[in-house]
């Protein structure tokens, strides 16, 4: 019978509530601030963070999980009777820590040979950031208490990042300029002209795919790309925010009206997207075309 564990890091951005319920492992990524290191979710909160995040004079740095502490867990659950750890990265493009995940799996098997066959580690590189990863993993392990197999949840969650999109902006450029997201030359042309960039990340690439000029244009615009993008009805949609709160819940009001349907909730974007847009961002995230299927 299969024992199925799972297994992620901070960025994911799942509430503590549905990590206790759900008995997910998330790991803490390290960063850095002013010099002083400190573990996201565990010395602050969110807001916390984004306080943090407006005062700091520099930037705050991540660093990546390590490749020995990553086989301490995969060493832990082999221990725990485990058949199946699926554990599913930030995205590769933006970290290292799917490699060192996949160096510590080769580390793993190859002290315990004994273990092949009997105990199999589901390395899966997410592709992006946030909830869109955190959504999946709450999701399968839902399907893993009801006694859904490994096989079925590995197929959910590939047709799952195969189709994710996120779309979201942010009201100030501040944070972009000092990331290099967006040239000191761009980001001040674009405060002088009021203009908001609509950026998007698919398959894990970060893009600029458009400008509104105005605050009140941003929410309206992230709408109507959402509605353009999403593929199916009863498919799930989320609005991620910092500060914003009241631009959140009108952009969640909009998708729904557009959709006709609940969406799936309102969330807190954590370190690995506030660090780079700061903490005056909104976005939406739905799911579009299966890019796998379609090529």
């Amino acid at each position: 019978m299969e024992k199925i564990k799972f297994l992620t890091d901070s960025a994911c951005d799942i509430p503590s509530e549905l990590e206790e319920r759900y008995e997910i492992d998330i790991m803490p990524i390290p960063i850095t601030i002013d010099a002083k290191s400190y573990y996201e979710r565990v010395d602050f909160t969110n807001k916390e963070f984004y306080d943090v995040l407006s005062k700091s004079p520099e930037i705050p740095v991540t660093s990546h999980i390590t490749t020995p502490t990553f086989l301490e867990k995969y060493e832990k659950y082999y221990g725990e009777g485990y058949t199946d750890l699926v554990h599913v990265t930030i995205c590769s493009k933006g970290s290292n820590m799917y490699s060192a995940a996949c160096l510590a799996r080769d580390m793993f098997f190859e002290e315990h040979p004994d273990a092949k066959g009997l105990y199999n580690i589901h390395i899966i590189d997410s592709m992006t950031y946030t909830m869109g990863y955190g959504y999946p993993i709450i999701e399968s392990a839902k399907m893993a208490e009801n006694g859904v197999g490994v096989k079925k949840i590995l197929e959910y969650l590939d047709d799952f990042f195969n189709s994710l999109e996120i779309y979201f902006s942010m009201y100030s450029l501040d944070f972009a300029k000092k990331s290099g997201r967006v040239s000191c030359t761009a980001a001040f042309v674009g405060e002088v002209l009021g203009l908001r960039p609509i950026i998007s990340i698919i398959d894990g690439e970060i893009k600029i795919i458009g400008k509104v000029r105005g605050d009140k244009n941003v929410v309206p615009k992230l709408a109507e790309i959402a509605a353009q993008r999403r593929e199916k009805p009863n498919t799930p949609f989320m609005v991620a925010k910092a500060l914003e709160e009241e631009r959140a819940e009108e952009l969640m009001k909009l998708a729904q009206k557009n959709f006709k349907e609940e969406g799936t909730g309102v969330f807190e974007a954590g370190a690995s997207i506030a660090i780079n847009a700061g903490p005056k961002l909104i976005g939406i995230l739905v799911l579009g075309k299966n890019r796998k299927n379609n090529k």
